[in-house]
């Protein structure tokens, strides 16, 4: 596995070994003993698969009291995965890195605690698997509208399909000091 820095400090871009054949391909997108080599060190205690269609926006969310760090991989398809910076003390507060994982590229997105995540399908349909660090508990669920003024992420979708409680999230100007992470 090659791991690299993002752009945002401590969001890591994973590149594994894929070995292919005329059989198709095997590769390993988890070894807990290399992500501590490289300063993550989670604990992943549940695993979450979505499957998703072309122009669905899902996010931006993120758990408060029970925040969770996350790795995530697009299996099947197509993905623009979104991490937004939401730790108030943070020099990148407010920003956001996007990254394009598919079944081709084979990459893993790992995203730490204090971060909001999304993502939009670029293709017919994709499967996403990702592990988190946390249970989820939702009570300690919080969220970023995902057409957020501010942030300006660009989805590169034609139509977004959205779920009503993703269009009910509050704009990030509208976050209180009690929703994000001081």
């Amino acid at each position: 596995m090659i791991i690299k820095d993002a752009q945002i400090p401590d969001l890591k871009i994973i590149e594994p070994k894929v070995f292919e054949d005329d059989r198709g391909y095997f590769k390993e997108t988890f070894r807990q003993s290399i992500l501590e080599e490289a300063g993550i060190n989670q604990p992943f205690v549940q695993d979450n698969i979505s499957r998703s269609y072309k122009d669905t926006v899902r996010g931006l969310h993120y758990q408060l009291e029970k925040p969770q760090a996350k790795l995530v991989q697009c299996v099947k398809g197509t993905i623009l995965d979104v991490a937004v910076d939401v730790r108030k003390n943070s020099a990148t507060f407010g920003k956001y890195e996007a990254v394009i994982l598919s079944d081709k590229n084979h990459q893993l997105f790992y995203i730490p605690e204090g971060f909001a995540h999304g993502f939009s399908v670029l293709s017919d349909e994709a499967i996403v698997h990702y592990k988190v660090s946390e249970y989820y508990d939702q009570p300690s669920e919080r969220g970023i509208r995902w057409d957020d003024p501010l942030i300006r992420i660009h989805w590169d979708v034609a139509r977004p399909i959205i779920s009503d409680k993703d269009r009910k999230l509050p704009l990030f100007s509208a976050l209180k000091d009690e929703d994000i992470f001081l």
